[in-house]
C-alpha cells in the first residue's frame, strides 16, 4: 500500500457564489509568483491512465506560461492566470483569502468539510426506466469526479416482474434491489407506503422518485419526514400547494403569470402582499372555475375554443387527459 502522505488525491474545486467571486485577475499576481502550479509526484500505484492525464495537463500549464512570458502587450495575463489557478486546483473564494486544496474521499469527509450535519451514503431510486438511468449515472459521474471513485453512493432500485422481464437497463446500475408487485402504478412505484417500507429495511439515508408515480404526491415527503429519511425533491408544504391545480392556477393568473386557457381563465385573486405571507383562495372563486356536468364542460369548450383537453384536477402523470375536437 502506498505511503498516505505521497498519495495526491482528485483536486477538488468547491465554487461560491457570483457575490463571494472576484474577476480581478491582475490583483493576483503576487499569488501567482508565489504558487508553483506544477502537479506534486505520484506514487507508482497511480495508473497509466491518470499518468497520462497529468502529463497533458503539466504540458498545457507549460504552454499556458510560455504564452503569457510571450505576451509583451499583456492581453492574455488575466485569462493565463486565471487558467493555471485552475489547473492547480486553486480556487479563491474572495479577493481578501486563498483557499487551498481540499481533500476528500468519502461523503463523510466531504459532508465535515461544507459544515453539513447528515451523510447520505446510500439512495433508494423509487421510479425505473430512463428516469432511474440518468439518475443513477449522473450520481456516480459526480461521485468519480468528486472522490475518485463512482461507488461512494451505493443505489437500491426497485424492481417488479415485468422490468426484470425486460432486462431493464436500470437494474444493471443498481447496488442492490428490490422485487415488488407488478401491475399498475399504485401497487409499486407509486404506493407510498410500500416505499416507505422499503427505505425503512435496507435502510438508506434519503429517496429519489424522479419524475411521474409518487414524485408529485405530497404524501411520500411528508412520510419519509416523518422517519428521517431525505426526500430528494420539493419540501410536502411545498407540494400540497402547488398540488392543487385549480387554487395554483389562480394564483398564478394573479400574479400575472401566463397561463393556457382553461375553465378558470377569467378568475383572478384580490391580493395585497402586505396582508399575510399566506395566500388562500376563497371557496367560492375556486368553484367557479370547476367544472361538474357535461353543460357547463360543453359551455367552457366553445369559450376556449376547439380542440380542448379534458383533464381531471386531481389527476397525476397526466392520467386521465381526452381530447375533445367537437
Amino acid at each position: 500500500m502506498a505511503d498516505k502522505q505521497h498519495v495526491q488525491s482528485s483536486n477538488v474545486r468547491f465554487d461560491l457564489d457570483e457575490s463571494q467571486r472576484t474577476d480581478d485577475f491582475d490583483r493576483m499576481d503576487e499569488v501567482d509568483e508565489l504558487f508553483d502550479f506544477s502537479t506534486p509526484s505520484k506514487t507508482s500505484s497511480y495508473s497509466s491512465i491518470e499518468s497520462a492525464t497529468n502529463n497533458i495537463t503539466n504540458s498545457s500549464k507549460t504552454n499556458a506560461k510560455t504564452s503569457l512570458n510571450n505576451d509583451t502587450h499583456g492581453k492574455n495575463k488575466s485569462t493565463l492566470s486565471n487558467y493555471a489557478r485552475n489547473m492547480s486546483g486553486i480556487c479563491f473564494g474572495s479577493s481578501a483569502s486563498l483557499r487551498p486544496v481540499t481533500t476528500v474521499s468519502t461523503p463523510k469527509a466531504l459532508c465535515d468539510f461544507l459544515g453539513g450535519n447528515r451523510v447520505i451514503n446510500k439512495i433508494l431510486i423509487a421510479n425505473n426506466g430512463i428516469a432511474a438511468v440518468k439518475c443513477m449515472r449522473s450520481i456516480r459521474r459526480w461521485s468519480y469526479e468528486m472522490f475518485r471513485q463512482e461507488n461512494t453512493i451505493k443505489f437500491v432500485a426497485m424492481v417488479t416482474p415485468e422490468d426484470m422481464q425486460a432486462n431493464a437497463e436500470y437494474i444493471r446500475y443498481a447496488d442492490h434491489y428490490v422485487n415488488v408487485q407488478g401491475g399498475p402504478s399504485h401497487m409499486n412505484y407509486s404506493n407510498c407506503d410500500l416505499i416507505l417500507d422499503i427505505a425503512k429495511r435496507f435502510p438508506v439515508e434519503a429517496v429519489w422518485a424522479g419524475w411521474g408515480h409518487a414524485s408529485e404526491n405530497p404524501k411520500l415527503p411528508e412520510l419519509l419526514h416523518r422517519n428521517g429519511i431525505v426526500f430528494i425533491g420539493p419540501p410536502e408544504q411545498a407540494m400540497w400547494s402547488l398540488g392543487d391545480k385549480i387554487a395554483s392556477t389562480i394564483i398564478a393568473q394573479s400574479a400575472d403569470v401566463p397561463t393556457l386557457p382553461w375553465s378558470g381563465s377569467h378568475l383572478t385573486l384580490t391580493y395585497k402582499e402586505d396582508d399575510s405571507d399566506d395566500v388562500t383562495v376563497p371557496m367560492d372563486l375556486y368553484e367557479q372555475a370547476c367544472v361538474n356536468d357535461s353543460k357547463k364542460g360543453l359551455e367552457v369548450a366553445i369559450r376556449i375554443g376547439f380542440p380542448v383537453m379534458i383533464k381531471a384536477s386531481e389527476g397525476e402523470g397526466g392520467e386521465g387527459r381526452r381530447r375533445a375536437t367537437k
